[in-house]
């Protein structure tokens, strides 16, 4: 990642990720933990680069923390060193650590033999400095040209090495040395699902590997500064509002330096066309970052009055001016990594991180080719708010990687072993020697109950909360923040990850924007409600929204009956009547968001009256409500008794009752049940009819009431070609809550195939 280095504090004072880490110490036992050591366990950080000391520093503040486990020995060579560059290194002496080495390793000149030069000089510097620390480890970031002659000069002196962010595709050169670095490094941690699976691909040891998440994040989802217009007026102006500036940052791509800069000169031509306050950075130190720089000052970027060029920003501060930008422009690994925590919309230009996952944030211009098509990119992205993601990390990333360093046993032999193929899934190294299970936040919200739950990818429900359903909007949305927060803590001590919310609700949804555009009568003041953004500014965690009755036919999708079917439908007999339509293995919404209202499908032209407005539907019949309605009359008329009944005094009269009475012998319950059954039954008919499914599921409480006059209506007035077609009961204890997980599991899945 190409960020800048960590805001500077008095030599008096902790600096704030210290103060962050210390919250992370507690008292400990005074033996060391099980990893076969009898001695601290002497580790080495070096970094080369601002952009790495963002990720290493968070480990470096959580080793200083442990002093009974830990002696932290820090080096520092690359463009840490150079004028050019901001001498960064002091921002390392200013976060309060101690320096060992300083090592002069660039060869000036911007070129590729220049790289190649520094590759060779850090070569013959390193072992000097090796020899005299002895580390027990070695921890190595990223993929730099800096960091490939790290890895090599450890490997060939048998020193330990802990490779950071391995397995991760980016796109350009930097693949081909992040993964040499892999093929050295001894132990990994990586950030992403899909880089955990590379690095089983690539014949890794599995008991090595720690899926953590990226450190920098532990800081990104902590950072809270009221204050932020201070810092943004300190780069940009006293005149800039939030959310009306630009932050760009571009690199060279040392595969193609040529259409780089001429892309850089396109981006730089599009920011003053666009007319919005900019602060550009300098690039970094790779082949080519010379003539970028050049281009710079020919177009007059450090004294237009719409730009402020700098060569870094503290890191503290680069995290707020991201987070409040109306966009970030360049081809930064920043952008398509860290920016997603804040839901910044981020214009990612050219090929250089084309290969990296990336939240819904990010718009991709593979052929940043015309300055109009950077134009109509930024006039698409700038302003708008996404959902935060929380791809590369969840904050926990430093505790993971501390508990990973401490198992190390250095009584083990130092020779790697590889795992050649068969790959095994699933299994790589965590916390405590055991794999998190992968798990979404689900949430219900019915007429009467408000309830969220923890659901593995296996649909195991975890752990459920149930609160009544509040009767306000305010009530009701407090009240859902603050039972997923409570999940999403409990979650952690379940040894859950979470990785995202899913939500089902009643009434008319539409789930591409995650609002709820008008509910039933049974949940008041929920119209036009955004559920996304409150959830996910709060969670940090992509959010799903959709219509309860197509969250039942998702969930038969991935854990019922419907699972590998192409076609099939459900029908959820409940408090009302509803439904999903699963066609070609996609749920259908429909232009308005309004298909597979199957309550109101029409059965009677003539029938009771509905909710809806209209009479003769199947929800004016089938539903919990209607059956209710008449067992009212039934009692109020004292024909719904029956020997061995009774309705206490307190208790109101149900659907449950007339239930009860049909199967005590009662008639005229009886006679309402047949006629709700087939008033069901025709429904089914006009949708094997209409869709011609597979199969029909019927879920929810009435479900097993209705199945067989179901089958009968089906058989005496469904077309020859639809008898065969197989009505069943869902055997799902909860579809709606196994639905909403689904939606968050299914893209998980999708995304890391």
């Amino acid at each position: 990642m190409e960020t800048s280095m960590y805001l500077c504090k008095e030599s008096c004072c902790l600096g704030p990720h210290e103060l962050y880490f210390k919250k992370l110490s507690k008292r400990k036992d005074q033996v060391m933990e099980k990893n076969g050591n009898n001695r601290k366990l002497r580790v080495c950080v070096a970094t080369c680069n601002r952009a790495d000391y963002s990720k290493l520093a968070p480990i470096m503040f959580g080793i200083k923390t442990e002093p009974e486990f830990f002696e932290l020995d820090v080096v520092v060579l690359g463009s840490h060193l150079i004028d050019d560059y901001g001498n960064t290194y002091r921002m390392i002496e200013q976060d309060d650590f101690d320096i060992n080495t300083r090592l002069h390793t660039i060869v000036r000149g911007e070129d590729e033999a220049a790289m190649v030069e520094s590759v060779g000089l850090a070569l013959v510097k390193l072992p000097d400095v090796l020899n005299r620390l002895k580390p027990d480890i070695m921890i190595v970031h990223g993929d730099r040209f800096d960091a490939l002659a790290l890895a090599t000069s450890a490997a060939l002196m048998n020193i330990r090495i802990l490779h950071i962010e391995g397995g991760e595709v980016s796109g350009t050169i930097d693949d081909s040395i992040r993964h040499a670095i892999t093929k050295l490094a001894h132990y990994h941690v990586c950030c992403t699902r899909s880089a955990e699976q590379h690095l089983i691909s690539m014949c890794e040891d599995h008991d090595r590997i720690l899926l953590a998440g990226c450190p920098s994040y532990d800081k990104l989802l902590s950072a809270k500064n009221k204050d932020y217009m201070s810092i943004i007026r300190m780069w940009l102006g006293d005149d800039v509002k939030c959310k009306d500036y630009i932050v760009a940052l571009q690199h060279p791509v040392t595969t193609d330096i040529k259409h780089s800069i001429k892309m850089f000169e396109l981006t730089l031509d599009a920011l003053i066309s666009f007319n919005k306050r900019t602060l550009v950075l300098f690039p970094n130190i790779d082949a080519g970052s010379k003539e970028m720089v050049r281009v710079m000052r020919k177009k007059g970027i450090e004294h237009h009055p719409n730009f402020r060029a700098v060569k870094h920003v503290p890191f503290d501060q680069f995290i707020q001016l991201v987070a409040h930008a109306g966009c970030m422009i360049g081809n930064s690994s920043c952008g398509v990594r860290e920016v997603g925590a804040f839901g910044t919309p981020v214009i990612n230009l050219g090929t250089r991180q084309i290969g990296r996952e990336t939240g819904e944030n990010v718009l991709h211009v593979r052929d940043a080719d015309t300055q109009d098509k950077i134009l109509q990119a930024l006039n698409l992205q700038f302003g708008k708010q996404y959902p935060c993601s929380k791809i590369y990390g969840d904050g926990n990333a430093v505790p993971r990687i501390l508990k990973f360093l401490k198992s190390i046993d250095l009584q083990e032999p130092l020779q790697k072993k590889f795992c050649f193929p068969p790959v095994k899934e699933n299994i790589s190294q965590d916390i405590d020697h055991i794999l998190e299970t992968l798990s979404a936040l689900a949430v219900d919200l019915g007429g009467t109950n408000l309830r969220v739950a923890i659901v593995s990818m296996k649909g195991e429900i975890v752990k459920k909360y149930t609160q009544f359903n509040p009767k306000t909007y305010e009530e009701r949305i407090n009240l859902i923040l603050q039972m997923c927060v409570e999940a999403a803590a409990e979650a952690v001590k379940l040894n859950c990850r979470i990785l995202g919310v899913g939500i089902s609700t009643g009434g008319r949804v539409n789930p591409q924007e995650g609002i709820v555009l008008h509910s039933t009568k049974l949940i008041q003041e929920w119209n036009s409600v955004d559920l996304r953004t409150p959830l996910s500014d709060t969670l940090h965690l992509p959010v799903w929204v959709d219509n309860d009755g197509n969250c039942a036919a998702m969930a038969e999708r991935k854990f019922g009956q419907g699972k590998g079917l192409e076609n099939f439908v459900t029908l959820i007999t409940g408090t009302g009547i509803g439904g999903g339509i699963i066609h070609q293995h996609e749920l259908i919404h429909g232009s308005s968001f309004c298909a597979a209202e199957l309550g109101h499908l029409v059965v009677s032209l003539d029938g009771p009256d509905c909710s809806c407005g209209s009479h003769g539907c199947i929800e004016a019949y089938a539903s919990g409500m209607a059956l209710q309605r008449e067992a009212k009359k039934l009692h109020d008329e004292d024909l719904l008794l029956v020997e061995g009944m009774s309705v206490p005094k307190d208790e109101a009269v149900s659907a449950l009752h007339l239930i009860q009475a049909a199967k005590l012998g009662n008639a005229k319950a009886q006679s309402i049940l047949r006629t709700a059954g087939t008033a069901l039954g025709l429904g089914v008919v006009n949708i094997l009819h209409t869709m011609n499914p597979s199969l029909v599921i019927l879920s929810g409480v009435l479900a097993s009431h209705y199945i067989h006059i179901v089958k009968d209506v089906i058989r005496q007035q469904a077309l020859s070609s639809v008898q065969d077609v197989d009505v069943v009961v869902s055997d799902l204890v909860d579809p709606a809550l196994l639905g909403a997980a689904s939606m968050v599991l299914d893209y998980t899945t999708r995304r890391i195939h």
